[in-house]
């Protein structure tokens, strides 16, 4: 699935986002999505979302 399109994103799915410190490197996270924080309906680097665990960043990867 697309980490590209908020469609695909819903509350309680895991997935891998890219923090904003991690962006050079592209290190990424796992977790839990709490929160959708964009609002449009595409993003060209990712829907950015809030984990449960607090931690901000662009979707990467659907799991």
């Amino acid at each position: 699935m697309n980490g590209k399109q908020r469609i695909n994103i819903k509350q309680g799915l895991k997935v891998n986002i890219v923090l904003k410190k991690d962006q050079r490197s592209g290190k990424l996270t796992s977790g839990i999505v709490k929160d959708i924080l964009t609002n449009s309906a595409s993003h060209p680097h990712g829907i950015k979302v809030r984990l449960v665990n607090g931690d901000v960043g662009r979707v990467q990867e659907i799991l």
